[in-house]
């Protein structure tokens, strides 16, 4: 079943009650960030006297009134910009679950409750290397965006090498030196003529309340092993120069008859910027099971897979199989619709997370000053053809001639837009279902299949290494 159009016009035509103030005093705090809290002015003062007002009413606003109060003296510390990035986080995390409220009253999706908060992890050595990066996200925010140089963005790497050889870190840990690497990258920012002020503003605090004390997942947040029969809906193709990870969004009918679910999956790789295109696929056939399943669109067999409370399958090849061929456009218009969805993860609430699956069908289509749409007739969508990824055959005009998709509801830049997994379109006049992960196993396509096999560069950088160890 797809979703209406008229319930997607109602989502698409304002946003909920309150997201725009929030937004406003988010874009506040940001400025103060850019231009530095060390340096005060009467403007970014008042944005942060703002952000104490707006959390007056909730358990921060002691904590973040009394931040607020001595930055404005001029005495700024670590315990001031963890309230304030808390406090930024509160808002932001507002925001997310009055859009996803509304995106699931749209879809009509029911959603579990939050679990209860557990206990933290009581990791003393970890608050102690942390100490570091604390202080160095301190200093980032007195001199402010503009104020970075190449000596204040390599401030922090040797703690970051600590962090990063600590498995139980590697959260924070690589967050922290994608940071670091975008302000060496970018230093001295005092000349570049903009700055991803948001992006940078959120990073920065999702770094600081990471390393706060009882950041760190306790003893109690385990994940729950299950059995059952996998639908795979599609996958979402996150492709670095350096890394690359294929996240499915599937269905999965538990063996003990509970209710369907719709569950994430990740598998991931390290890669070099050569390795492009279909060649990606290669970095990950140590999950041939799960490759296959995608290729060749057939449902899995789970058994006691671990499922995080958020809805992640941890994936493990050994523990799943083969099971029979499953349309993904059937899984969607059947199974999807009565999918329960999991309670987003507390610190994982922001609105460029969403990504809900969801059924669009009897569309045309259309152009929007943010790029090419489907006109659902109530509606008109945008299109998320940016985020098609390159190791897929799915295209611009594939995506332009279709008449049903399977795609991932996302907030970002102001408004909603789908990111296409899957559609169906005429190729050679026959009804055809094209899917991101179509080449997962190797491309179908005779010409690009020969491209690659022009120059195999995962097998060129293969060979060479194994020579490097033969020596």
């Amino acid at each position: 079943m797809s979703v209406p159009p008229a319930a997607l016009a109602e989502l698409t035509a304002t946003d909920p009650s309150g997201v725009a103030e929030a937004l406003d005093l988010i874009t506040g705090v940001d400025g103060a960030l850019e231009h530095g809290l060390g340096r005060p002015d009467p403007a970014h003062a008042r944005a942060l006297a703002d952000l104490a007002g707006a959390m007056s009413a909730t358990p921060l606003g002691a904590v973040v009134g009394e931040a607020v109060e001595t930055i404005a003296s001029g005495s700024i510390a670590d315990t001031q910009t963890a309230a304030l990035a808390g406090g930024r986080g509160a808002l932001v995390g507002a925001v997310h679950d009055a859009l996803l409220a509304a995106l699931d009253g749209a879809t009509g999706r029911a959603r579990d409750e939050a679990p209860a908060p557990q206990e933290p992890a009581a990791d003393g050595a970890a608050d102690e290397r942390f100490g570091g990066v604390r202080s160095w996200l301190t200093e980032l925010a007195i001199n402010g965006w503009r104020g970075v140089d190449g000596e204040l963005a390599s401030g922090a790497d040797q703690a970051i090498e600590t962090l990063l050889a600590d498995p139980a870190l590697r959260r924070p840990a690589v967050l922290l030196d994608g940071l670091a690497a975008e302000l060496r990258a970018c230093a001295p920012t005092a000349t570049m003529e903009g700055l991803p002020t948001r992006r940078w503003a959120d990073l920065w605090a999702r770094a600081l309340v990471l390393t706060q004390r009882g950041a760190l997942p306790g003893p109690g947040a385990t994940a729950e092993p299950v059995t059952g029969r996998l639908l795979p809906l599609g996958v979402d193709v996150h492709e670095h120069a350096t890394a690359v990870q294929a996240q499915v969004h599937a269905v999965l009918e538990p063996a003990d008859g509970g209710p369907a679910r719709l569950v994430r999956t990740a598998v991931s790789a390290a890669k070099v910027d050569v390795i492009v295109g279909p060649a990606v696929w290669g970095l990950l056939a140590d999950h041939p099971v799960l490759l296959g399943a995608l290729a060749e669109q057939c449902s899995l067999e789970v058994a006691d897979m671990p499922l995080t409370a958020g809805g992640d399958l941890l994936w493990d090849d050994a523990l799943a199989g083969k099971g029979e061929p499953a349309d993904p456009f059937v899984t969607a218009r059947v199974a999807l619709p009565a999918a329960v969805a999991p309670a987003v993860p507390p610190l994982e609430r922001h609105p460029t997370r969403i990504a809900e699956p969801v059924l669009l069908e009897g569309y045309k289509k259309a152009e929007t000053p943010r790029g090419p749409a489907f006109d659902l007739g109530d509606t008109v969508l945008p299109v998320a053809t940016d985020r098609l990824p390159a190791c897929g055959p799915l295209t611009d005009k594939l995506v332009a001639s279709s008449s049903a998709c399977i795609g991932l509801m996302r907030w970002d830049a102001g408004g909603w837009s789908v990111q296409p997994l899957a559609v169906q379109a005429k190729v050679k006049r026959v009804l055809t279902g094209v899917h991101t992960g179509d080449w997962a196993l190797g491309p179908t396509d005779p010409k690009v299949a020969k491209a690659e096999a022009r120059y195999d560069a995962l097998g060129v950088l293969r060979e060479r290494a194994g020579r490097l160890l033969r020596r």
